[in-house]
């Protein structure tokens, strides 16, 4: 019976010093067995309760799988431009493909929809915590400066190189909600709860959710979300470990057969990741798909070996700095692949 390493319960431990509120939430998944172990500031505590975490950006897993879905079944193509979904922008100009958005090389900046002195504020406010910015979602944009925003983006018919960007899958968001007539939200609850049969996993955060805390132990409640937010396609679903294991076997096994494509090499990342659609590839080994995200005081991580059926994954209440929760997703699934050789 596979056994949590020692290096995998030592980052933990560390992870968990001076977090008094902490509710660390570490899951695997090994012959289709999903393990769920919870971790607080004294060690391991009862698992048996259901934990509710914002997951912050492995929400765009969830918007770009859905996007496969409709490329699946012929209602978008990869390279339309959204110009075609969003008629309210100027014609003879320019936009990204959807492509392009979903393998974050369509040129937008990284600190959209903010500008760089509200970017580089909330990047303090998480740094150094005890901010306003942790108790209030600064992640904010309605349609207007969602058009304006493109529109001043002045964009070239080339693939950019690799730059992280929330607005640009976001975009992606708001055309599946433009081609399925119900608006994002709706059409991604009904996809979550009736297609991915995830029952507790949605939009925005409810009662059943855990508060957030910062470094300083203070308590940030939740980032709120709304239907207007069209930045809810880069961050806004909330999940369980149970339920992210559930999602990870449906990628594992690509139940869904239209979330393969998601799993193939798309673009150029970064030195250690390629890009499928949505998900990073781990560079050496791409039958590893995996993403990270946060919100103002939460963190997770979820990481899928395709080849060898194991998957992990890490949840906090807590913003962890130094991908803390990378660190530990990605030694546990180590370990699970170690564990598959032997």
């Amino acid at each position: 019976m596979f056994e949590i390493s020692d290096e995998t319960l030592r980052l933990i431990n560390k992870t968990c010093k001076r977090k008094k509120h902490l509710k660390l939430t570490v899951g695997y998944l090994t012959d289709n067995q999903s393990i769920i172990k919870v971790y607080n500031e004294s060690g391991e505590i009862d698992s048996s309760k259901r934990y509710h975490y914002e997951i912050g950006s492995i929400t765009k897993t969830f918007t770009v799988s859905l996007l496969s879905k409709y490329i699946f079944e012929n209602k978008v193509s990869l390279n339309d431009s959204i110009q075609k979904y969003i008629k309210e922008l100027k014609e003879d100009t320019c936009y990204s493909t959807l492509l392009r958005l979903a393998t974050h090389s369509s040129g937008y900046s990284g600190s959209l929809p903010l500008n760089k002195r509200e970017y580089f504020k909330i990047i303090l406010g998480l740094i150094f915590g005890g901010s306003d910015l942790n108790k209030n979602n600064p992640l904010h944009m309605d349609f207007n400066k969602m058009k304006m925003l493109i529109e001043r983006t002045k964009l070239k018919e080339v693939d950019y190189s690799w730059k992280y960007s929330n607005f640009g899958i976001s975009l992606i968001g708001y055309v599946l909600g433009t081609v399925s007539g119900k608006g994002y939200w709706d059409t991604m609850n009904d996809f979550l709860h009736n297609e991915l049969r995830l029952k507790d996993t949605y939009l925005g955060t409810s009662n059943n959710n855990l508060q957030g805390y910062d470094r300083q132990n203070n308590d940030c409640g939740n980032w709120q979300w709304d239907k207007e937010n069209f930045i809810s396609p880069a961050g806004a679903v909330s999940s369980t470990a149970e339920d992210l294991l559930k999602y990870a076997k449906i990628n594992m096994y690509e139940d869904k057969p239209y979330l393969s494509s998601c799993h193939k090499k798309h673009g150029n990342g970064t030195k250690k990741f390629d890009m499928g659609l949505g998900w990073l590839l781990l560079k050496k080994n791409n039958n590893v798909v995996l993403h990270g995200g946060g919100t103002g005081c939460f963190s997770s991580f979820l990481g899928i070996d395709k080849e060898n059926k194991v998957a992990s994954v890490v949840l906090a209440n807590y913003r962890l700095g130094r991908n803390n929760d990378e660190h530990i997703g990605m030694s546990l699934l180590e370990s699970l692949q170690k564990s598959k050789d032997i």
